[in-house]
């Protein structure tokens, strides 16, 4: 079973992957740094949610094009 989100954590993570997307990518650590260099999120358990969500969108789309390519 997956854990659930709140959704204040998916809508910022969305709205951040809609504005930077070419930014992150599908490492965790990365993500951390461009979450905090683009809000300004105090707390640090908020900030690691928003890019551990980003993390699993990015490599959920990763691995759908995965599977598309190899069909194909």
């Amino acid at each position: 079973m997956g854990c659930v989100k709140p959704s204040y954590i998916k809508n910022f993570a969305m709205d951040l992957l809609r504005t930077y997307e070419s930014s992150f990518s599908p490492d965790f650590e990365q993500n951390k740094l461009k979450v905090s260099e683009y809000t300004d999120i105090k707390n640090k358990t908020i900030r690691n949610r928003v890019a551990g969500y980003i993390t699993r969108v990015l490599r959920q789309k990763s691995t759908r094009r995965g599977e598309v390519e190899v069909d194909v």
